[in-house]
């Protein structure tokens, strides 16, 4: 073991290369050497010149340096030049020297001291001045490797972070699971579970055949059509025939965003973002993560966020209010508008590229004075629906109410026939639905029209499907079978209509006009 107290040197040589040590040091070596060489921690003296006196072998095995090599030599610059990123350490600024300058003891508890190889080791040290006979000698220096104390809280540090990291995502998904469990409990509120779409015209079978064929892709498609036809209900016929429809389908109307909360809304933000973000938000887009997202009244889109929206139609990817993160989603856009978009593209107030985008498989929806031979269904699912709803009886309608209600323009479409019906059946007092309010028919159909006290009976029935049959089979000049055939129009099969047509005696070519 090498000698702790470094005596003073008797040849020339020697007592030139190691200064003389102050008697004070010496007696202190001398006095405590077992307890030098029995300590754990690190232990060395250094002179009023900041030069080491002596070296305990705990600050040897620490250091990797030998005691012969650092007495004599200032111990600042052998093993503490520098800092942990290996900037200069000025002397003026060191701890222990200050400590031997104004007797003041010092304690660190993040520096590093430079092993003989090198490397740096973590270290916390106390400076306590030496002094003798009321004069500061120097100091003597203790010191701990802290290196697996460092390793230890480096690797809580990492695992506090995973853990801040897999909380964050916890709540975030409970935050998804709440909104998406949020819509899912307006669609029962409002019913969307028993709507469906109902009709058999031809313009109908053709939206039908149009969701057949889409459904299954990821294409994203435009449905036009005025107020109150039934666009939300078509989306979601998409959604429901489409690979996506485990996940729900997140509705957003952009006539009833504001325009400075639409990026929020549509992306989310973090918390802070701006006034009032007291807490992160997702957006409607990492809500639809996986599933379908319904854009309604998409003309009513800012054309400042046009640009961000064709970037996640394009690419997947978009960054929350207030973070440069880019995040990536997989969602179906499905939009829909009563507006021009064309018209809006011509006047600047639409963006081109993403009408092009959002029009890659457009839908029309058709008003329903374009399909006025679909309202006796109409009215029988409005008001079987409404009845249950209001816990009435069901009430019956006349063949010739319903012929008064295809005589009728319905400005505002299909929602403007539920609304009617709804309200009379409130107002009804008997076991018949009575619709007085509409506005007169002509003259010549009130003379064609049967009486009011007529109900629809199942021969009424059989009569409109008989007719229902003659027209299609006209439209489609005699067709029966394929996508544009007579069948498909009824949406019945095609031995269906030829077993019908049978029965009724009717020769399909005889029907071609």
């Amino acid at each position: 073991m090498n000698q702790i107290i470094a005596a003073p040197c008797h040849t020339d040589h020697q007592h030139s290369a190691i200064p003389a040590i102050s008697q004070v040091f010496q007696e202190f070596a001398q006095q405590n050497q077992l307890l030098l060489n029995a300590a754990g921690e690190g232990i060395y003296g250094v002179d009023a010149e900041g030069r080491a006196t002596f070296v305990n072998p705990a600050a040897e095995r620490i250091l990797g340096w030998k005691a012969d090599e650092l007495l004599g030599k200032n111990i600042h610059l052998a093993i503490h030049h520098s800092h942990t990123d290996g900037s200069d350490y000025c002397v003026q600024d060191c701890p222990i020297f200050a400590a031997f300058r104004d007797g003041t003891v010092r304690r660190v508890d993040d520096e590093v001291f430079w092993c003989c190889d090198g490397h740096a080791v973590p270290v916390e040290y106390t400076s306590t001045p030496v002094y003798d006979q009321d004069k500061l000698m120097g100091a003597v220096v203790i010191f701990r490797d802290v290196s697996e104390r460092k390793s230890a809280e480096a690797r809580l540090h990492s695992t506090m972070e995973e853990l801040r990291d897999a909380l964050e995502q916890v709540k975030q998904l409970t935050h998804k699971l709440e909104l998406e469990n949020a819509y899912l409990q307006q669609e029962i509120s409002e019913g969307f579970n028993s709507h469906h779409i109902v009709g058999n015209s031809a313009v109908m079978q053709q939206i039908n055949y149009q969701i057949r064929l889409v459904a299954p892709t990821i294409a994203t498609v435009l449905i036009t059509g005025e107020s109150g036809t039934g666009k939300e209900l078509i989306a979601r016929a998409i959604h429901r025939a489409s690979e996506r429809n485990q996940r729900p389908l997140i509705r957003v109307n952009c006539a009833a965003i504001p325009p400075e909360l639409f990026e929020s809304e549509f992306f989310g933000h973090v918390r802070g973002a701006f006034s009032g973000a007291v807490n992160a938000r997702l957006g409607r887009f990492e809500v639809a993560d996986g599933g379908t997202l319904f854009l309604d009244e998409i003309g009513e889109l800012p054309i400042a966020l046009q640009g961000k929206l064709l970037r996640v139609l394009q690419d997947g990817e978009f960054e929350r209010v207030g973070e440069s993160i880019t995040r990536k989603v997989d969602v179906r856009v499905i939009a829909a508008t009563n507006r021009n978009l064309k018209n809006l593209v011509d006047q600047g107030l639409f963006r081109e590229d993403l009408y092009f985008r959002l029009n890659v498989f457009p839908i029309r929806s058709a008003p329903l004075r374009e399909r006025l031979e679909d309202i006796p269904l109409l009215v029988t699912h409005f008001l079987k629906a409404t009845c249950q709803r209001f816990h009435k009886p069901e009430l019956k309608v006349s063949l010739g109410q319903i012929q008064r209600l295809q005589e009728y323009p319905w400005p505002g479409n299909i929602r403007e026939l539920e609304n009617r019906i709804e309200r009379q059946v409130i107002l009804s007092l008997g076991d018949k639905l009575v619709l007085d309010d509409l506005p007169l028919a002509s003259t010549a159909a009130v003379k064609q029209r049967p009486q009011e006290t007529e109900c629809l009976t199942e021969e009424n029935v059989k009569h409109l499907h008989y007719q229902a049959t003659l027209d299609a089979l006209r439209k489609t000049g005699g067709k029966i079978y394929g996508a544009e055939g007579a069948a498909s129009i009824l949406g019945i099969k095609p031995t269906t209509l030829a077993s019908r047509l049978k029965k009724w005696g009717l020769d399909k070519r005889s029907l071609v006009i």
